[in-house]
């Protein structure tokens, strides 16, 4: 199907789900023959203005959505009770669109995203017209003398894209699932002091890849989504089980990590990502996680199980120290039960038995990983540092598979 661009006078995303990574193959036919919405002086007046405004972002954003529940009150009670993080959000989206609006291939592919995502909080093709129009107020007014006549049209054209993207691929995707899935904690155990493992039944099926990802909502704190990576293939039994960490000042991860229990239900968001298996071409695999990017890999690597192991697996745990390489025995009990994976730990920060040194030292030393699909996840230092040393040590690009830096799953939660 071929998916041509349609211009229309409309606007951003209402709550901004923080992903930005591609779109699932399932919807990769969208983009064929996509056309450049923009011409390059448009460009280029979008990025003067964004400039302009990029010091402000932080009044600019709360003058929105002060404005945005003035005029359209409705849609108040679409976000959540406390909106700090939230503007965080708009502002991220905003920079990335951006950031992408001289590749119309991926900006559709990362506005169609966002469309499927916004289902979740409510959205609705009657929304955009509104905060199109509280978007547009408020770069005009942040910009100053930098917003002309022909600055405001040219934004008037990319919202257009933007909203219409949205729109579409969201009407499309409520054609085929819901916008969200109930799901039931059937079993939480502690892993130490601050991470749980969560496992989630479904109510409905769900279908994802492994390496993908989701966002979870729980009773605690309505309205705010926070993105994990399931920890396993999808089982028969439709469950997923979810590693959590609870970091400082999250509320969701320190509700699922100190508060939930057996019994409470959630809700799940659809699956995102597309660091999934049938993106690699080369027998061999190189997976690398830092922490709880553990998860996953791990589901990864129970895809390889499930398939027969038709691959040979490599896989680097990286920690500060010996008490947070997280996961390790439970790999270790893998690759005993499996010839094709190998597991090595490195420690970066401490004296112990074993492998020293960060992750990207240790790839260098254990390489060349040039005939390799690469899969990293972890903070996001740590999976930049490593795509340069494999970059550098002969690895293409096109090869190495993560999740954009500023996906959720990869953020404070």
């Amino acid at each position: 199907m071929r998916f041509r661009i349609r211009r229309s006078g409309n606007t951003p995303d209402l709550p901004y789900s923080e992903n930005s990574a591609p779109v699932a193959a399932e919807h990769t036919r969208e983009l064929e023959g996509v056309e450049a919405p923009l011409s390059a002086h448009e460009i280029e007046l979008i990025r003067s203005s964004v400039s302009v405004v990029e010091p402000l972002a932080a009044d600019m954003t709360v003058y929105f959505y002060a404005i945005l529940f003035a005029r359209y009150a409705e849609v108040r009670p679409m976000f959540p009770a406390g909106m700090d993080s939230q503007r965080g959000r708009l502002l991220r989206a905003l920079l990335r669109i951006v950031d992408l609006v001289d590749d119309p291939e991926r900006l559709v592919r990362f506005c169609a995203h966002l469309g499927r995502d916004h289902r979740k909080f409510g959205t609705l093709r009657d929304h955009f017209p509104a905060v199109g129009e509280c978007l547009l107020a408020s770069l005009a007014r942040y910009a100053g003398p930098a917003w002309t006549q022909d600055t405001a049209a040219a934004w008037t054209k990319a919202y257009g894209v933007v909203a219409d993207a949205m729109i579409s691929a969201a009407e499309e995707d409520a054609k085929a699932r819901p916008a969200l899935w109930p799901a039931t904690i059937v079993h939480s155990v502690r892993c130490g002091p601050s991470i749980a493992e969560v496992t989630l039944q479904p109510h409905t099926s769900y279908e994802y890849a492994a390496g993908q990802y989701a966002s979870i909502e729980t009773p605690w704190h309505p309205k705010q989504w926070r993105y994990y990576s399931p920890a396993n293939a999808p089982r028969e039994d439709g469950t997923l089980t979810f590693h959590v960490r609870a970091v400082p000042g999250g509320s969701v991860s320190q509700s699922l990590v100190h508060r939930a229990a057996v019994g409470q239900e959630v809700h799940l968001g659809p699956p995102m990502g597309d660091m999934v298996l049938d993106s690699a071409v080369h027998r061999d695999l190189l997976c690398v996680a830092g922490g709880t990017g553990l998860a996953p890999i791990r589901a990864l690597v129970e895809e390889v199980a499930r398939r027969g192991g038709r691959h040979q697996v490599s896989l680097f745990l990286g920690a500060r120290t010996g008490a947070e390489l997280y996961g390790v025995n439970d790999m270790l009990r893998m690759a005993q039960q499996h010839h094709w994976l190998t597991v090595r730990g490195a420690v970066s920060d401490e004296y112990v038995p074993g492998i020293r040194g960060s992750l990207p030292e240790v790839l260098a030393e254990y390489g060349p990983w040039y005939q390799h699909d690469v899969f990293l996840s972890g903070p996001p230092p740590m999976v930049a540092s490593a795509r340069q040393t494999l970059t550098l040590g002969g690895t293409a690009s096109d090869r190495i598979h993560h999740d954009p830096f500023d996906t959720p799953v990869l953020a404070t939660s």
